[in-house]
């Protein structure tokens, strides 16, 4: 495993991080989702991202269980705040300093730590003042529930105010996670180039853009039995935009190029996001336990210029850089 700096931070992460979405406490047994974290730490990943909103919460109480038993100190762990949980009522969203104080002690409790490594904004709430929010984040940096504080799929005019801000409070904003991947590139224009003003890296999610970039969707072909396209509760409304004929033919058309490398498609795709110096790491997740060790094989790998440039013939004509698609919700979910 090979390992980057959060930020301009002292604190090191693991190139892969094993992230939780969508299939611990919903997808994925607990037995085997335990497995999973097991195999991720034999494979020397040492960051875990999670979130309160992952199953209602049920994703931290799982993730924390498994890390039962192991070194604190080893570990950097990961969640956020920002989505309903609980019953859903009307300030059980948001960013608050109501809901923050309260979410932060409900995850440390699910995932049983005393800290976070990282706690991080789940989406920009354009309801609650953003002096409102970052004074709560402060204050938790303060006692000691966290270390650091990242946001999540913010863009660059938001990020440069709580930037701002968090200076102010005198402590760190140090990541940004966005999606990010060979299909979904909208970060590159404005986000990027910001961060890395602001020393701001990012922790990136879906680098194998929802499974599409493993190449096991074929253009014109039925969709795989039990795959995340075919789950209306796991993950098929946030990967059906990727499965058109012409993203298909065109994620088939990267096998030649992931042959000669001597990678699998999805260890292509995830070497590729790691090739951007501002990207700290590429969050993975995994239904079974092997899955973890090939998605960790990425790690460390070079790209040369001529790959890179191959592969944007290829995959660039249908990818989206729009960088207004990085946006947060007009209003609350609750």
């Amino acid at each position: 495993m090979h390992f980057r700096y959060l930020g301009n931070s002292g604190l090191k992460i693991s190139e892969i991080i094993y992230g939780n979405w969508l299939t611990h406490g919903s997808q994925v047994e607990n037995d085997t989702a335990t497995e999973s974290v097991h195999a991720a730490l034999d494979a020397g990943i040492t960051t875990f991202d999670t979130a309160d909103a992952y199953a209602n919460t049920a994703a931290e109480q799982v993730l924390g269980d498994a890390l039962k038993g192991q070194r604190r100190q080893s570990l950097e762990i990961f969640t956020k705040v920002y989505w309903p949980t609980g019953p859903r009522g009307h300030n059980d969203t948001g960013l608050s300093r109501k809901h923050i104080f309260e979410s932060i002690d409900g995850s440390l409790g699910r995932l049983g730590t005393e800290y976070v490594d990282l706690y991080q904004a789940h989406r920009y709430d354009v309801e609650t003042p953003l002096e409102e929010t970052m004074q709560a984040f402060a204050d938790i940096v303060r006692a000691g529930k966290a270390l650091y504080i990242g946001v999540s799929e913010w863009n660059a005019e938001q990020l440069r105010a709580g930037h701002a801000l968090a200076n102010e409070l005198g402590f760190q904003l140090v990541s940004n996670q966005p999606q990010y991947s060979m299909l979904w590139r909208v970060i590159e224009g404005e986000v990027v180039p910001a961060s890395k003003e602001l020393g701001i890296s990012q922790i990136v999610w879906s680098p194998v853009a929802q499974g599409v970039l493993t190449g096991k969707y074929k253009p014109g072909a039925e969709l795989p039995a039990g795959s995340r396209a075919t789950d209306e509760k796991g993950g098929a409304g946030a990967i059906k935009n990727f499965l058109t004929d012409d993203v298909l033919t065109a994620v088939q058309n990267l096998q030649p190029i992931a042959d000669e490398a001597g990678l699998t498609l999805a260890q292509l795709a995830v070497a590729w996001v790691l090739q951007n110096p501002n990207v700290a790491g590429a969050i993975v997740g995994a239904s079974r336990p092997e899955q973890v060790a090939s998605n960790a094989a990425a790690a460390g790998v070079k790209l040369d210029a001529d790959v890179l440039k191959r592969i944007d013939d290829v995959i660039l004509p249908v990818a989206k850089t729009d960088p207004s698609l990085t946006t947060s919700p007009p209003t609350r979910v609750a």
